[in-house]
């Protein structure tokens, strides 16, 4: 069965650095774009940033030139580098991954990582 593992979420200061990652492991055949969403209290989830499998990158404008994604393929492994933290950058960060398993090609979700930014 397939699954991602979240790790790197914490309580910090605005202005600080918190670096999250995320695992996929499982019975995968390929794994495409892979990305963090993030959910504040009483907001909708939305998009921070996607990776493409070739390497293709997107991001929310309220983080471009702050926050950086990238992705290992060899350790099937996705991670958010969060610079310049601000309070409103406070959320639940969730992994996404698009994977082709034995079960077929699905999207699949982690558990949620709370990034907290105090001022």
């Amino acid at each position: 069965q397939v699954q991602l593992v979240e790790s790197g979420g914490g309580l910090v200061q605005a202005g600080g650095s918190l670096r999250l990652s995320c695992a996929a492991s499982g019975r995968m055949f390929s794994i495409y774009a892979m990305g963090w969403y993030r959910q504040a209290p009483g907001k909708q989830r939305e998009l921070v940033a996607r990776v493409t499998s070739s390497g293709h990158t997107d991001y929310a404008d309220s983080v471009k030139g702050r926050f950086t994604i990238s992705r290992d393929n060899a350790k099937s492994t996705v991670y958010l580098q969060m610079d310049s933290l601000k309070r409103e950058d406070t959320a639940v960060y969730y992994c996404n991954a698009d994977i082709y398993s034995d079960r077929g090609r699905r999207d699949y979700w982690g558990q949620g990582t709370q990034v907290t930014v105090s001022s």
